[in-house]
This record gives C-alpha cells, structure tokens and sequence, in this order.
C-alpha cells in the first residue's frame, strides 16, 4: 500500500447516544456533529470546510473497502476533525467514559489504552485497564483469539491484535474482554459484559483525534453487532438527518436503533437482499440500475460488474462512488436535465457543478433500483453545496468497489436485517425522529 492512501471515516454526524429500552431493542439519539447539541461543534470553523474534507477523502474509502476485503488482516477506518459518527459508551467497572467512532465498516471494537508506548492525541482520557475489576486478557489458546483475524500471542501468553493502514498508521494491543455499557435516558444504564475489546497500547494515525478509536458494526466475530447477538436478533437501523453544513448549526436529531426498536415497516417500506460472502464483513447489496427522469443507467453495463453484491452500503463514506463507465453515463443523463450554469469545483473534486439560484427544483430526482427495491433519491441526497453558490453531484468514480454513501441515504430510514439477510429502506423525515 502506499503512504498517500490514507485511510480515514467519513461522515457528517455524531452520535450522542442515550439509550431508552423498547421491548428487545433500544434507540441511540443521532447528534449531526456540528449541531449546538454536538460536544465537537466548532462556532469558528467554515460551514463548508466538514463537507469538502468529506468529499477529498470519500475518494479514498474504496481503496480501504477493496484492500481490506482483499487481506487476513483488519484493517478500518478513522476519522479526521472534519466528521465522523461518534458514540458515547462506557468501559470497565467502575464504567469509564469514552468517544468511539461507529464504524459500519469495520469489524472490531478498539480503543486507546494506559500506559500507552505510542499514542495518537486523544482530547479526553485514556481508558486504564489496571482500574477496571472487570477487564481481562485472553489467552492465547482460546478459541476467541483465534477466531480474530491477525491475532498473534503476546510475550505473556496474551492474546494481541493487529490493525494496519493504508499511509502506514497502526493500532496494536491486547485482545481483552471487559463490560461496555451504555447511558439511558432514564438515568439506567443497559450494560453488555464480556465484551471483546481491543487495547490499544501503540496507536499511529494521521490526525490528532478526539476519539478513543472506533466501534466496530460490520460484519466478523469480533463486531460489536455479532457480540450483541441475539440480544438485538440481528436487527439495527439508522436515519441519517439532511446535513446542516449548508444551513448551519442545529439541534435537529435522529436515531440510531437496536433489536426490536430497529424494525423498519408501515407505508412505502421497500427490501433488498444483503449478499453475503465467506471471510468478508461488508453489506454488499445488488443495484441494478439508476433513474434520471425517464432515463436508465444500466449498473451491469460496466466490466466491473458482478451479477450480485456489486456496491456496498457504508454510513462512513460520504460521496456514492460507482465504476467509472457507470458514473460517467450517470452524469451525462443529469448533465442533461439540469438547465443551471455548469462552472468548476474550486476544489477540483467533483466533476459535475453548478451555480445555484432559488429554483432547486431544477435538481433532479434520481432512483437507484436496487434488488427488489426502488430507492427515491432527492437533490438533498444527490448534491452537496460546496460553497455558497455552488452545488455539486456528490457521486464520484473508482477503479476498485462502488460504495452507496451516506448523502444518499440522508432522509432513509435504513434497516438492516441479518438474520433475514435484508436491508429495508423507508422514506422517513430524519430530523423528527
């Protein structure tokens, strides 16, 4: 891998998360990271600065997606400043507050330990194994070590993970297990013990972080959705709010949902199978084709098509990123309905840009039909405003996986299933749920 293909989360919200227990399940508030609500809004910073450091590194993910799909050894994502999805948890007994990246692309929970040899700069405290009466190493002969991918075995017969990245940053520690629990709004707590965790003793990365490192929500045995097990019977959603980059500070939230809370039906709910595949922990889903107007744009067009599981759908990648003969017809097709002066990026990072007036209506609907699942694009998920006049199509090529990001699924409720095998979308207003 080379040194500029840095690895990182990209996204627009935080979590806050407060738990209410519902049936099986519990809810998580979803906090967009520069509302007043969020703990990392920044009064000072450029509305638009969050979305172009989104848009220069969604470019990235792909690269992340097909290397990691590709190798024995995890590998993840981590955020810059500019966005990501944060939750609130708490670690060991007595339980020790931590930020962690909610990462639907990685499959491991890991988090910056005391005494670190090599840490990256972590804003709030470091977790400190020696105070939990709840933490403890796995050996190596156990069956949970051998089931993480590179694992290794330590000097003292502890069980150790290995994280590497694309620009060469690194997460190693000890594979542990210890109680994660959780804040309700009750003032209750919901605690899950014996979690498996990562202790991240010698961590690099290419930005001084906030967060004490991630929570992993794909798929793999160590993903905190596979601990949770039948606990949420496979099953979480989330709604993504319209991002307030263009309309600044809000204290709009939505929801993250777990178990019985994240069944997602009633009126114009629509399904598509999740493709599964031996040894990879992504929700690969199979799009067919896209709609602009009365024009199609044929997925199976490209030579880098399969016939199911071409695209998967990733809540910490921010632009849709297709292959690039598809995304070069896509454009064409909008190119040709949208009658507003086309101008440059001043970024030079998106292709298809142009000068706004008070007629948005003149931005396209667009429908990604999916496996079973006709899926209603509006501008608001399509193009992103970049600066005050200019608004671009947030959908971007690559040469390696294509990625259905999170601007297109802003307004979705968005279920997934794992049981079932099935994802469910629903058109939902995100900033009253």
């Amino acid at each position: 891998m080379s040194s500029h293909k840095i690895l990182f989360f990209f996204c627009l919200f935080s979590f806050v998360v407060f738990f209410s227990e519902a049936l099986n399940g519990f809810s998580v508030e979803l906090i967009h990271r520069d509302s007043e609500k969020s703990p990392f809004f920044q009064p000072n910073q450029n509305k638009y600065q969050s979305i172009i450091n989104a848009v220069r590194q969604s470019i990235n993910r792909a690269n992340h997606f097909y290397k990691n799909a590709a190798k024995d050894a995890p590998e993840s994502t981590i955020l810059p400043d500019g966005g990501a999805y944060l939750m609130t948890y708490s670690v060991g007994t007595p339980p020790f507050k931590l930020f962690g990246i909610a990462d639907t692309g990685s499959d491991i929970v890991w988090l910056q330990c005391e005494p670190c040899e090599t840490c990256f700069n972590q804003t709030t405290p470091k977790f400190k194994p020696a105070q939990s009466s709840t933490y403890k190493n796995i050996p190596c002969s156990s069956d949970t070590c051998q089931s993480v991918r590179s694992s290794s075995c330590g000097r003292k017969n502890n069980c150790e993970y290995t994280i590497r990245y694309g620009d060469g940053s690194h997460s190693e520690g000890d594979l542990s297990v210890d109680t994660v629990t959780f804040e309700s709004t009750t003032g209750a707590s919901v605690s899950f013990p014996k979690t498996l965790i990562g202790c991240g003793t010698d961590n690099t990365v290419s930005f001084d972080g906030r967060s004490s490192g991630i929570v992993g929500l794909a798929g793999g045995p160590a993903s905190f959705i596979t601990q949770l097990g039948s606990t949420i019977g496979g099953k979480f959603s989330y709604c993504l709010p319209p991002s307030t980059l263009t309309s600044g500070p809000s204290n709009i939230t939505s929801k993250l949902n777990f178990g019985d809370a994240a069944i997602v039906s009633g009126t114009g709910v629509v399904s598509t199978p999740i493709i599964t595949r031996d040894a990879e922990i992504f929700y690969y889903l199979t799009l067919k084709s896209f709609s602009v107007g009365t024009k199609r744009v044929e997925f199976a067009s490209s030579t880098n098509a399969v016939d199911e599981g071409n695209i998967i759908i990733d809540s910490g990648t921010t632009l849709t990123l297709l292959p690039s003969d598809i995304y070069s017809n896509l454009v064409s097709e909008v190119a040709k309905v949208v009658k507003l002066k086309r101008v440059n990026d001043p970024n030079n990072y998106l292709d298809l840009c142009y000068t706004l007036t008070s007629e948005e209506s003149e931005l396209p609907v667009i429908t990604a039909h999916f496996e079973g699942a006709d899926v209603v694009l509006q501008p608001i998920s399509t193009f992103a405003q970049i600066t005050d006049d200019i608004t671009c199509f947030a959908f971007q090529s690559t040469q390696d996986l294509a990625i259905f990001g999170n601007l297109a699924q802003q307004n979705l409720l968005v279920g997934y299933d794992l049981e079932a095998k099935k994802l469910s979308f629903k058109p939902t207003d995100c900033s009253k749920e």
